[in-house]
């Protein structure tokens, strides 16, 4: 399945349960188009997972998803050797090596005949895939997500370049694989470290930044549908206001879906200084930020 136009992409997505602008629409249409990985920043919480798993389901296919992190090594990210399975196999053929080496007649024989034998340790069937192999290895398309890349280590984003370059990994024991079939590869990226040149020249760039109003009124409306018309305004208009506070964490969209759905289960239909304050741990992530927002309520709510 793939995107016919840029207006396609739109209608999906839409369909797949996330709002795209026509600048996130295009980039998603040259991404599928030109098989480049998405490099996608911006603050926490605007949706930059969720593109991932829309465009995953507008294109019916299955979401892989690695979740970086410091420390996080290709081990981890590509592929580990079951040893255990490795002993396993080791000790049921032990009892055959006799027969391996019986028609050997002197100690090199015996040692190239067991060497000849390597494969049947070094082999797919004692791999435990990750991420970046399962999704190099899928027979079918598959969108790949690499969560949080800014987490990782510097020697783990150089490490991707090869994948990001020819889709292709390398595993020394049993050489190069090449992709079957070429993932549709978003990064994301909070801006926690800058990404190298090397990297960002490799991907199409997409910044996500907060919605627009109109934008942030029609996400509310479609993840939360049992909102009245009135409360999501109001409660949008506050949102984008106490962005304005120069909080230490200004709430994204996650938080106002989660208010909206808060105010939901209250069975509250009208914004008012008492509900905000009472309602304030669900918006903001620091004290600091809840006393500031507490001092400015009436000009949130103006």
């Amino acid at each position: 399945m793939k995107y016919d136009s840029v207006a396609d992409v739109q209608s999906r997505l839409i369909k797949a349960g996330y709002i795209p602008s026509r600048e996130i629409a295009t980039v998603v249409f040259l991404a599928a188009a030109t098989q480049k990985p998405v490099l996608v920043e911006g603050p926490a919480g605007v949706g930059k997972t969720e593109l991932a798993k829309a465009i995953a389901r507008s294109l019916d296919r299955e979401l892989i998803r690695l979740q970086c992190y410091e420390g996080l090594d290709e081990a981890k990210a590509l592929y580990e050797w079951e040893y255990a399975k490795q002993l396993l196999y080791t000790q049921m053929v032990k009892d055959r090596l006799n027969d391996i080496i019986s028609s050997a007649s002197t100690l090199i024989q015996a040692v190239d005949q067991i060497a000849a034998q390597e494969d049947a340790f070094f082999s797919d069937r004692f791999i435990q895939p990750r991420p970046l192999l399962q999704a190099i290895s899928s027979e079918k398309p598959v969108v790949l997500l690499i969560d949080e890349v800014d987490k990782s280590d510097p020697e783990f984003e150089a490490f991707l370049l090869e994948l990001l370059s020819d889709f292709q990994v390398t595993i020394p024991e049993l050489g190069t694989r090449k992709a079957i079939e070429i993932p549709f590869v978003l990064l994301t990226s909070n801006n926690y470290r800058d990404m190298s040149d090397a990297l960002k020249r490799r991907c199409i760039h997409l910044y996500i930044d907060y919605p627009s109003r109109e934008t942030e009124i029609s996400i509310v409306r479609l993840k939360i549908p049992g909102i009245e018309e009135k409360l999501c305004d109001v409660l949008v208009d506050a949102i984008r206001k106490i962005r304005t506070l120069d909080l230490k964490k200004s709430p994204s969209i996650s938080e106002t879906l989660d208010w909206a759905q808060s105010l939901l289960a209250l069975n509250i239909n009208e914004l008012t200084p008492e509900v905000l304050a009472e309602t304030l741990n669900v918006i903001c992530k620091y004290q600091i930020d809840m006393e500031k927002v507490r001092k400015n309520i009436d000009r949130v709510l103006k």
